[in-house]
């Protein structure tokens, strides 16, 4: 499986047959890190993720959230940070998975980065 990443040039992931991805290898930050776990877990038949990956540069880390029917960037937003209005930040983190704000769907996992 490769990725289409910033920093992911020097990441290794291996599927096992029973859908368990384990990810290795070095990246720059945690937001890099961060974006390579979560695509990772949303490819279709990986059901979870083991995190092996050095970061050469440490930041706050971000939470994680699943996405579920109905839900929307603004409605997530709401509940981790207190207000609609931070769902820009949400979007930005999930870049380039999301192309639109109004883009997500049930069992997507998304980054919610720490403010």
């Amino acid at each position: 499986m490769g990725l289409n990443l910033p920093g992911a040039e020097k990441v290794n992931i291996d599927v096992a047959d029973d859908g368990t991805a384990t990810v290795t290898g070095d990246v720059g930050s945690q937001e890099d890190k961060e974006k390579i776990l979560v695509a990772v877990g949303n490819v279709t038949g990986v059901g979870q993720v083991n995190d092996s990956v050095k970061v050469a540069q440490s930041g706050a880390e971000s939470r994680y959230y699943t996405v579920k029917s109905g839900d929307t960037l603004s409605a997530i937003s709401k509940a981790m940070y207190g207000s609609a209005n931070e769902y820009q930040r949400i979007f930005e983190a999930n870049k380039p998975m999301l192309t639109h704000p109004d883009k997500i769907y049930p069992g997507q996992v998304l980054i919610i980065p720490a403010k």
